[in-house]
């Protein structure tokens, strides 16, 4: 990790509409930092000094903290400007990057923080750009000693540690693991920024590249231990929950399998099966969804049609994705659970034999995913990475969070700031 340079952290994108809530969360590990009789150092950085400067006057008058003002540095820098970004990644030991999609205006970054000895978290739900970073830098960054973690955000947190807390939290072995993520939102409904749309877009239209990364990168198939994990099918009744269900499109399922691979091959553990769901509710939910979800495939197929998604969001998801994203209002009122029912084998008996014979059920349970919790568990990620480097991996490279973290104390950090994760006796609905 970098040492001698003006800042711990700098929050990359901070005039963004994820920036600026990620800045609120550096604020308050500041002031957390200050109280244990620490410091945290840090800046933000873009392109527009005025935006920054009216970004911090903005996050002062809410938190109450007018010295953000004049206390935090302030870094001007380009996504298409390399030497601009060098220049930042050499003043600080962390980037935060906010700057997305990232398949166009991440690697810039990663360049510019391997090449200068600096550890990078970025909140990609993109697997192209996940694992094409890993497949060109992974190397470099073990070489220097940094730390390049993606998916930092809600996704893919809560499903990626929230695997292995399962496994940490089962008397035996764990070999597989479903997870069902519910959404809960008040009387002003539920929406998100139309960035997560744009790069739902660009992803799904990519899928032959990423199929050409994970071909040059060559991972072995992870082996199955255990029973096979009986795959659901695209929209099914979850008795467990008493919704319908689907298919959860985020990258959780890619980011948990790729810590899984990790943790086969570096840590030598039993690997865990892993399938992602999302509850939508009644049958006129599933109606409606399934309407909505031929539409946006049958559209993505083509240039024309992707231009149509990205130019109305808020008519092709039904609302869901806005330009202006979520108000203040919406998100005070949203909150998410993410339930994990795994089951395995118990103490001393072998998995290679019979039925798994143990179950267990736990939960992560927080606020807004998107602008909320996703915030506070990349700034969390960011604080681990700072502050329990004797027990990251020892080798510095490209990971996930669950590689990078299964040792430290992050879930505890999310624990106290309001990423709850719990063993419980019943599923919450």
């Amino acid at each position: 990790m970098a040492t001698g340079r003006p800042f711990d952290m700098v929050v990359f994108g901070a005039s963004g509409f994820t920036g600026q809530y990620v800045i609120q969360e550096v604020a308050k590990a500041a002031a957390e930092e200050e109280e244990a009789r620490g410091s945290l150092r840090w800046a933000v950085a873009g392109r527009s000094q005025e935006k920054l400067q009216a970004v911090l006057e903005k996050s002062a008058a809410k938190l109450g903290k007018p010295e953000l003002k004049s206390e935090v540095g302030i870094i001007l820098c380009d996504v298409s400007d390399p030497a601009s970004l060098a220049n930042m990644a050499k003043q600080t030991a962390i980037v935060l990057n906010c700057v997305g999609p990232y398949r166009f205006f991440g690697e810039a970054m990663v360049k510019a923080c391997v090449e200068n000895g600096t550890s990078c978290i970025d909140i990609s739900g993109e697997p192209q750009f996940l694992e094409g970073m890993y497949l060109k830098y992974n190397d470099q960054a073990a070489e220097k000693g940094i730390y390049i973690v993606g998916s930092c955000g809600f996704d893919s947190i809560p499903a990626d540690m929230g695997v292995l807390y399962t496994k940490n939290n089962l008397k035996g072995t764990l070999t597989a693991v479903e997870s069902f993520f519910s959404i809960k939102s008040g009387p002003e409904g539920v929406s998100l920024h139309d960035g997560t749309w744009k790069s739902a877009i660009y992803g799904l239209a990519d899928q032959e590249n990423l199929k050409k990364i994970r071909r040059q990168i060559g991972h072995k198939p992870i082996p199955v231990i255990g029973a096979k994990l009986q795959r659901r099918g695209a929209v099914f009744f979850c008795n467990e929950l008493q919704q319908y269900s689907i298919i959860f499109m985020g990258s959780d399922f890619t980011v948990v399998k790729r810590t899984q691979q990790y943790m086969h091959t570096q840590e030598e553990e039993t690997p865990v099966q892993y399938a992602a769901y999302a509850t939508v509710g009644g049958i006129g939910s599933v109606l409606k969804l399934m309407f909505a979800g031929l539409l946006f495939l049958m559209l993505v197929k083509f240039n024309c049609g992707r231009k149509l998604l990205i130019k109305y969001p808020e008519f092709f998801s039904g609302g869901y994705f806005t330009k202006d994203g979520p108000t203040e209002k919406q998100m005070e009122k949203v909150s998410f659970v993410m339930t994990f029912f795994g089951e395995g084998y118990s103490t001393g008996k072998d998995p290679h034999q019979g039925k798994p014979d143990v179950k267990i059920c736990t939960q992560v349970k927080g606020p807004e995913p998107g602008y909320v919790a996703t915030p506070i568990a990349m700034v969390q990620a960011g604080m681990t990475l700072l502050k329990d480097k004797s027990s990251l991996p020892k080798k510095g490279g490209v990971y996930t969070p669950g590689a990078a973290f299964s040792k430290t104390k992050l879930i505890d950090r999310l624990n106290k700031h309001g990423v709850e994760f719990s063993v419980i006796s019943k599923p919450e609905v």
